[in-house]
């Protein structure tokens, strides 16, 4: 798909690349922003065209008009685009090559600092800053911000994936970054153009009957419907010369070993460091 054209499938075809053809929902309410929605890909490599001017500026008031906790905007972020700074992010995510290849990565920020800053200057201390709620709010706040920003980026032609392989090492990005106490870099996002070799399908998803759940939590026929997805996305991963593999193995692969963390178990500590005390 050349993600620079207009998304013009129907609601059927968009949500059979989805979910696969068996596993499809009944079509419901439809437009074009759902349409764009539904066709959203990781794109893992990039031309090295420049963004027009002002995509920046167009990025983020996209992301500052998501919501916000109590309106405290606990999040920021650092826009990179400096080829050894970018290089040295890359180092950090084991390498991902795409960080270096992007017009603009961006590293989302859990940022209390500014807060503490006001504190400071009001002379009012803020009792609840040490809490994990407090850095949990923060995430949040990230996360929603990065994904209108994905979401608007994705509507300029323009392709992005989130790198959250930042948490590798938190602290080495922010010594690249700058980052004072109480800022904590929860994930990068490459924003570019899609070269022509990484142009892939829609990635399937569970099925809805695995995720939704109507009035209680309810596991019932939940395996039966992950060994199709099982099938469904050990096709997707043959036909993009991916390793084969089921989600099943893709879960115990990447949550049954420590070591596949490559350094996040120690989590904790690396935000005790970085300024948040998580009482």
């Amino acid at each position: 798909m050349d993600v620079t054209q207009p998304i013009t499938l129907t609601a059927s075809d968009a949500l059979a690349l989805r979910y696969g053809a068996e596993a499809s929902p009944a079509a419901g309410p439809w437009n074009e922003h759902i349409a764009l929605l539904l066709s959203h890909r990781s794109i893992r490599g990039y031309r090295s065209d420049a963004l027009p001017t002002g995509t920046l500026e167009t990025l983020i008031a996209a992301a500052q008009s998501a919501a916000t906790s109590s309106n405290l905007q606990t999040w920021s972020v650092v826009a990179v685009t400096d080829p050894d700074k970018k290089a040295a992010l890359a180092k950090v995510a084991s390498n991902q090559k795409h960080i270096e290849q992007c017009p603009l990565f961006l590293v989302w920020l859990a940022d209390i600092s500014r807060n503490q800053r006001l504190s400071a200057e009001e002379g009012v201390p803020l009792e609840t800053m040490p809490f994990q709620e407090t850095f949990l709010v923060a995430a949040i706040d990230a996360a929603l911000a990065a994904q209108n920003a994905t979401v608007a980026a994705e509507s300029l032609g323009l392709s992005c994936v989130y790198i959250g392989a930042l948490r590798n090492n938190p602290q080495e990005v922010a010594r690249v970054c700058g980052l004072p106490s109480g800022v904590f870099g929860v994930f990068g996002m490459c924003v570019g153009y899609a070269s022509a070799a990484a142009a892939t399908e829609v990635k399937p998803r569970l099925p809805q009957d695995v995720i939704v759940h109507h009035e209680v939590y309810d596991t019932t026929g939940e395996s039966a419907h992950r060994a199709s997805y099982d099938t469904l996305l050990e096709g997707f991963s043959a036909r993009h010369g991916m390793p084969v593999d089921t989600w099943t193995k893709r879960v115990i692969n990447r949550m049954g070993k420590l070591a596949a963390m490559s350094g996040r178990d120690k989590m904790v500590a690396a935000l005790h460091a970085m300024g948040f005390e998580l009482k």
